[in-house]
């Protein structure tokens, strides 16, 4: 991408709309995050979290998640330009300077340190300095450009939410955090792939290894299945460490449903079946995780 000269940057600067600056932080992205962490403040809760914290948490979680979007979008405004999925966005669209983009994610990594930190405890803000950790230069600026594994790998960084929410409210990590994050982070690889299916013109234009612009599609949608298999599989194991009936039936119910439209996406490699999967992948982990929800409530109440 061209640099934009200072005076244009200044005229950026004046022009730009808080929308823009919102739109850095990816807030759809973010209410997935958000969700998990507020999932796991309550299971690790003996009765219910104090407001307070909850608020601080999720305060300082949004501006972690949110920095470290911002910080993406300017690492990768080249890519973005290339993709017609991103192109539009507030940096290629010309809307606003990559230099102010950086700094409003620094600004936004800084203050979400000093809230988990202050407002929280400190095991919460080290697990968010995890998660930026791995996003930014492990994922971003390393994997993302060199191997198809990029969302594999770089999945660990959507698998710290759980472990600052748990922390947050026990002040520790325990089994069921981890099995939490491990859900999160299998989960994370079948839900971006089917993305890239869909998106394999986009990434080969850009140059970036995604594994259907690497390995083709018939790969890919194998490698769905699996890691849909291992999702299954973990979904279940929340069972041993205490969780009911209520979450039993949700979690083979919607698992059984991940299975299906994973197994026909590779039997059918179609555009609508992809796209099925990749809206179901989202339904899957927010439903499993309003399952656990709801029986530990129904736990509490009982």
């Amino acid at each position: 991408m061209r640099a934009i000269p200072l005076s244009e940057q200044a005229s950026l600067a004046k022009t730009a709309s808080w929308r823009d600056y919102v739109s850095l932080t990816k807030p759809r992205v973010i209410s997935l995050l958000l969700f998990v962490t507020l999932v796991a403040i309550f299971l690790a809760s003996d009765g219910l979290p104090s407001f307070t914290m909850i608020l601080w948490t999720m305060v300082g979680g949004y501006l972690a998640a949110g920095g470290a979007g911002a910080i993406n979008c300017y690492l990768d405004r080249d890519l973005d330009a290339l993709m017609s999925r991103t192109c539009h966005r507030a940096i290629p669209g010309r809307r606003l300077s990559p230099q102010s983009a950086l700094h409003f994610g620094l600004l936004l990594c800084i203050l979400s340190m000093i809230i988990m930190y202050v407002a929280v405890n400190p095991v919460s803000m080290l697990l968010v300095a995890g998660g930026i950790f791995f996003y930014l230069p492990v994922y971003t600026i390393w994997l993302k450009r060199r191997t198809p594994q990029n969302v594999v790998i770089g999945g660990l960084a959507g698998a710290f939410p759980p472990l600052v929410g748990w922390a947050a409210a026990s002040g520790t990590v325990d089994p069921m955090a981890l099995l939490l994050a491990a859900i999160v982070f299998c989960w994370t690889p079948p839900h971006f792939w089917a993305l890239a299916l869909m998106r394999r013109e986009d990434y080969a234009q850009a140059r970036v290894p995604m594994l259907p612009v690497v390995r083709g599609g018939r790969v890919t949608r194998r490698q769905i299945l699996h890691y849909a298999i291992l999702v299954a599989l973990l979904s279940i194991a929340p069972l041993a460490l205490g969780m009911g009936a209520l979450y039993a039936i949700a979690a083979l119910v919607l698992s059984g449903l991940l299975l299906f439209y994973a197994t026909r996406l590779l039997r059918r490699p179609r555009y609508a079946n992809t796209r099925r999967f990749y809206f179901y992948s989202l339904f899957y982990l927010s439903g499993i995780l309003a399952a656990m929800l709801f029986d530990h409530f129904m736990f509490i109440l009982t």
